[in-house]
């Protein structure tokens, strides 16, 4: 018992110490110039975020920017809308998708097409559900400026209305701050020590088109790592930043779409590997889910120590959700989360086993 307490108190140690190697979005942007940032986002059926995406855009406070949307074939009011809301505004350029091609991830394709109508000097993906604060352009570029970083990216802020987000949601950050060497990730160029977020990268646009851009992760369900990692392998450097002083982010609104978002991404992110699967799977249960279990037994047995694990897995998860602007509450739901996190990595490999397609936003991906 006590060497399992004392592997919790390592694992909170390390998270706090992890921490302070990444960085913040600068308060306040300090630059000595205003190169030009390609803005670029692409939407599908977004009607329910294009109004308030582009009231953002039209408050950003950065004095040199264009922003290029694509409507990627939506079924919905997207693009009726987006025509409404930037009619007479010259830094908007509306484009409209083509047809998927074979092999291609339909973002991916949208982000591919964006790009080839980019002039910035920067460009800049971000999703259709992101929020930002008017000085976030600027901030970022500052910070890239001063780490001379060729590509930055971050995980926003999360809002969590649907019960699976407040379980699987939050552990997109804790992930970073535990596993994720960050050290390595922001000061050398090994590619495996990568994470990337494709709802927020802000690419030198030099850099971009030396390592092929989006076409080179064609067929990637997980483009922002492997993206990334390319930068890396080009010898390039890739900063991983803590954004969530000026982005959120609402991903998702119900509980199904929670479930699909991450079915998608769990066991791809790990490489499709059935051993990292199995090792995850062992791992969150033993530290993460079973400390609920220790603690219902002290709690029936009078004994205090057995509620130590549970304090601690608590105290980790909390502390993360302050360095990230969570709701602090949530934490208390760590063993939850593990559990949700294992079910969902466990049932995307067994999809993949069965050889049967991811869906999202009516395509479906192998």
């Amino acid at each position: 018992m006590f060497l399992f307490i004392g592997a919790l108190v390592f694992f909170l140690l390390w998270t706090i110490f992890n921490s302070f190697f990444l960085p913040l979005l600068p308060s306040k942007a300090n630059l000595s110039s205003a190169p030009l940032i390609s803005v670029l986002i692409p939407m599908r059926n977004e009607e329910h975020n294009a109004e308030t995406l582009v009231a953002c855009l039209k408050a950003a406070d950065y004095p040199s920017m264009e922003f290029i949307i694509l409507n990627d074939q939506s079924t919905d009011r997207t693009g009726e809308i987006l025509s409404r809301l930037t009619a007479g505004d010259s830094r908007f350029t509306l484009l409209q998708g083509r047809e998927l091609p074979a092999g291609w991830v339909g973002k991916v394709h949208a982000c591919h097409q964006l790009q080839q109508h980019a002039q910035g000097e920067y460009l800049l993906f971000i999703d259709a559900d992101i929020r930002f604060v008017p000085e976030a352009f600027g901030q970022a570029l500052s910070l890239m400026q001063q780490k001379n970083a060729k590509l930055l990216s971050g995980f926003p802020a999360f809002d969590v209305p649907p019960f699976l987000s407040k379980l699987l949601v939050p552990m997109q950050h804790f992930v970073v701050f535990f596993h994720l060497p960050l050290a390595a990730a922001n000061w050398t160029n090994i590619p495996s020590t990568t994470a990337a977020n494709g709802m927020w990268m802000m690419f030198e646009r030099r850099a971009y088109d030396k390592i092929g851009g989006h076409a080179a992760v064609s067929d990637s369900l997980v483009e922002d790592v492997h993206i990334a990692r390319l930068m890396k392998a080009s010898g390039m450097k890739m900063l991983l930043a803590n954004i969530t002083r000026s982005v959120r982010c609402r991903m998702y609104d119900t509980n199904h779409d929670v479930w699909e978002g991450f079915l998608k991404n769990s066991y791809a992110g790990i490489g499709r590997s059935p051993l990292m699967a199995a090792v995850l799977s062992l791992f969150y249960s033993a530290f993460y889910v079973a400390p609920l279990f220790l603690l219902m037994y002290g709690m029936l047995t009078a004994n205090p120590l057995y509620a130590i694990p549970y304090a601690l897995t608590v105290l980790q998860q909390l502390y993360v959700m302050l360095r990230t602007r969570q709701h602090w509450y949530l934490a208390f739901l760590m063993p939850a989360q593990a559990a949700a996190m294992i079910a969902v990595l466990l049932h995307s490999m067994w999809k993949a086993w069965r050889k049967k397609p991811y869906s999202w936003k009516g395509r479906q991906y192998s």
